[in-house]
């Protein structure tokens, strides 16, 4: 009875963290806004003892579910989205009195794509338009890593004048304002209204003559490359790297060269 008494709280709080954090952005698809690979939780539990075998999405906002071992034994984790606390299994949910239990695994990130499908077509361009160094960033207004990597970037072409960074707008479904706010700022296009839409500043509505099809061909794009989650990263050799990084961090990206066959 203890047992389930703690869960019961567990899930209380829990719950109260996950609504906080779906009024941040992440409403809807949580894989977009927060993946986690095999390899990275084993790194953040690995003192704890055990081993990640699969992590998954159970049916509560704010955790993950981590399948793990340890000496043959089997046993099931929650890591929350601050990757500050490992709560022990099972969780309780409070209607049914069931433990609630994960969906699908985290889907495997795309890591390479076909660079030649990337053009400066419908994107902001930041920094220098004639640099040799391209950098392709799939973005929403309304995502707060984004708003997160935007500042990032802004160093980065401070630090280094031969980056350009292309900007595509890509509006998630979870953010329902944000593909008019793409449509306005891919209008000009302009990349005040895009530092404005970061800065949580009220964009002007879209007109009758405010087009959709830059945004439109966007989000096609980013369906043939396979990628569903902002921020996302693409260099000129194709490498994918989702989620933000710092100025130095992506400076130290384009440094790595691919490997001679």
């Amino acid at each position: 009875m203890k047992s389930l008494t703690t869960a019961v709280v567990l899930v209380t709080l829990m719950a109260g963290s996950a609504s906080a954090m779906s009024k941040e952005g992440c409403g809807g698809e949580c894989a977009s806004c927060h993946p986690l690979s095999v390899k990275e939780a084993n790194a953040l539990v690995k003192d704890l003892g055990g081993r990640v075998t699969k992590v998954k999405f159970p049916a509560m906002r704010g955790v993950w579910e981590l399948d793990m071992e340890k000496d043959g034994k089997k046993a099931v984790a929650y890591l929350d989205y601050g990757k500050k606390h490992v709560i022990p299994g099972p969780i309780f949910n409070l209607a049914t009195k069931k433990p609630i239990s994960g969906g699908a695994q985290q889907p495997a990130g795309v890591t390479k794509v076909n660079p030649a499908l990337l053009t400066p077509a419908n994107s902001i361009i930041l920094g220098n338009p004639q640099g040799k160094k391209r950098l392709f960033v799939f973005t929403d207004p309304d995502c707060p890593f984004c708003a997160k990597l935007h500042v990032e970037l802004k160093k980065l072409i401070a630090m280094d004048p031969s980056v350009v960074v292309y900007v595509k707008l890509f509006p998630l479904k979870m953010h329902p304002a944000a593909y008019d706010k793409s449509r306005v700022i891919l209008q000009g296009p302009s990349a005040k209204l895009l530092d404005d839409a970061f800065a949580k500043v009220t964009l002007p509505a879209p007109g009758p003559n405010t087009p959709t099809k830059g945004v439109e061909e966007n989000i096609k794009l980013a369906g043939r490359l396979g990628v569903n989650s902002t921020p996302t990263m693409i260099f000129s050799d194709g490498r994918v790297v989702a989620g933000s990084k710092s100025a130095t961090e992506i400076q130290a990206l384009f440094k790595i060269k691919k490997p001679h066959k």
